[in-house]
């Protein structure tokens, strides 16, 4: 298949295409006689793979690693679970530090809705981040 009917079918561009085959993603195809890439039809479920993957949030240096494992004959469930829990616990520590951030800005709201802007003087910055008295 060359790479423009690879790019419909698999909804990418050739741009792309050609990327992920630079960066280790697809391996280098066969060429034809007039030096055309000719992909094999299995490329179609690995550049999907490849899309899925990265909606889980894997990045391209993770995915290649998993498909250097299949590449091998190698089963790479387990290393895609360990992907997997790392990039959970990634999560929960965003959230928990997004929950911090919240909470701290809802501090900031409240004390915005009470301060008096003619209460500040010239060498106040902002008395909102920054209170004289806190």
């Amino acid at each position: 298949m060359r790479i423009g009917d690879l790019a419909t079918a698999s909804g990418l561009t050739t741009k792309t295409i050609r990327f992920y085959e630079q960066t280790g993603l697809l391996p280098a195809p066969p060429r034809t006689p007039g030096g055309y890439r000719d992909y094999p039809e299995q490329t179609t479920a690995r550049l999907a793979f490849i899309r899925d993957a990265q909606r889980a949030g894997l990045t391209l240096t993770e995915i290649r690693s998993v498909l250097a494992l299949r590449d091998t004959g190698q089963s790479p469930c387990r290393h895609v679970t360990a992907l997997i829990d790392q990039h959970l616990a990634d999560i929960e520590l965003r959230l928990a530090e997004l929950a911090k951030t919240r909470d701290a800005l809802h501090g900031l709201a409240r004390r915005a809705a009470t301060t008096d802007p003619a209460t500040c003087t010239e060498a106040d910055i902002c008395t909102i981040l920054v209170p004289g008295d806190a």
